[in-house]
């Protein structure tokens, strides 16, 4: 196995054990991954964004992230408002309810992060995301170019 199926396979890995855990360490606030990960990222975002934005960002497929928000929107976390650029394409936004179970989650895990910065460390855990986010644009390029020749 060359080092990119290796890393591969280790984040595919990783990225169940996060789902898992997060499920667990959310549910008592009534979460799941997949809300919360899209709540923090429009707690994140440095504007307010459609759905299709949201999915591109997080490599998501939008239908997927629609019904996740059509979720949060049911709870009252986030709230569709008009869109100036795109009639039915409608922004997302937090709600104040939205906003606070952000806090709760990252409350929740903050436990775990703090044992995963002890061992790991800082320097060795921003490097790991240098590297991953530049993976992940190399992989969304070759993407583009292959959807647009």
């Amino acid at each position: 196995m060359d080092d990119v199926q290796q890393l591969t396979h280790t984040v595919f890995a990783a990225n169940g054990r996060l789902i898992s855990a997060g499920n667990q360490l959310v549910a008592d606030i009534g979460l799941t991954s997949a809300l919360w990960q899209v709540l923090a990222a429009l707690e994140y975002s440095n504007e307010t964004l459609p759905a299709a934005s949201i999915a591109r960002n997080m490599g998501l497929t939008r239908q997927g992230v629609q019904r996740v928000l059509d979720l949060l929107a049911e709870q009252s976390m986030i709230e569709f408002k008009e869109n100036p650029h795109h009639r039915r394409a409608k922004l997302v936004g937090l709600t104040p309810k939205g906003k606070k179970a952000v806090a709760a989650a990252e409350k929740a895990v903050d436990s775990l992060n703090k044992q995963i910065i002890k061992k790991i460390g800082a320097r060795r855990l921003r490097e790991a995301s240098a590297t991953l986010k530049e993976m992940s644009a190399l992989i969304s390029e070759n993407l583009q170019r292959k959807e647009n020749p």
